[in-house]
């Protein structure tokens, strides 16, 4: 047995593939959950709205932390906008400035962001993800509505909530994405160590 197939066994045992896409697909289940709660919220106060965006935008933030560990690429990225996302979804949540304009200006904030960072994983895992168009159309819309939510539109309370469910919902489907991404490499992976312990006549020993 060479190292090569031993390191590629290694790889394909490794949590990030072969545990972590399960925990992005139930994440991502629980995102949809989240934005279907925050949908339902009849609030009628900003303060009330930026608890709620705060909480939301800190959890995505946790979420990136989680994302920078078990990745197979980016961490670092993933691990600067989780800091990023935490810094904004503490101030949205404990100082809202009392304003649809601030609040606005933070959910904007985060969309921008994270639609960025998933254009930028979109191409850079366009050859080895089938469903890296998904993940581009996302971001593009995430930009979209980050630029709206910080315009100078007339804003609102049922707005921003919307704006808040947005936030989820995209972040359930980038979970979905990746878990099924992950899953592709773990099975890819898994195969190449496979082929690793056969022997030059490619019977396997018995």
């Amino acid at each position: 047995m060479d190292s090569t197939s031993s390191v590629t066994r290694a790889e394909s045992s490794a949590p990030g593939f072969n545990v972590a896409w399960w925990l992005y697909l139930i994440t991502g289940a629980l995102w949809f959950v989240i934005a279907w709660v925050v949908l339902r919220f009849d609030l009628t106060s900003v303060a009330a709205v930026s608890v709620l965006a705060g909480t939301v935008i800190l959890i995505a933030g946790f979420a990136e932390l989680f994302n920078a560990f078990t990745a197979p690429s980016w961490k670092w990225l993933h691990a600067i906008l989780g800091v990023v996302f935490i810094i904004t979804g503490g101030i949205a949540f404990f100082r809202p400035g009392g304003t649809f304009a601030m609040l606005a200006a933070f959910v904007g904030w985060y969309l921008l962001f994270k639609g960025m960072l998933d254009i930028i994983l979109a191409f850079a895992t366009k050859d080895a993800n089938d469903a890296w168009w998904l993940g581009l159309i996302i971001g593009i819309i995430e930009v979209g509505l980050g630029f709206w939510a910080a315009g100078s539109f007339g804003r609102s309370v049922a707005l921003l909530i919307v704006f808040v469910g947005a936030i989820a919902l995209t972040r359930g489907v980038t979970d979905i994405v990746r878990a099924f991404e992950l899953r592709k490499i773990s099975h890819e992976l898994a195969e190449r160590g496979t082929r690793g312990m056969m022997p030059p006549g490619g019977v396997a020993p018995a």
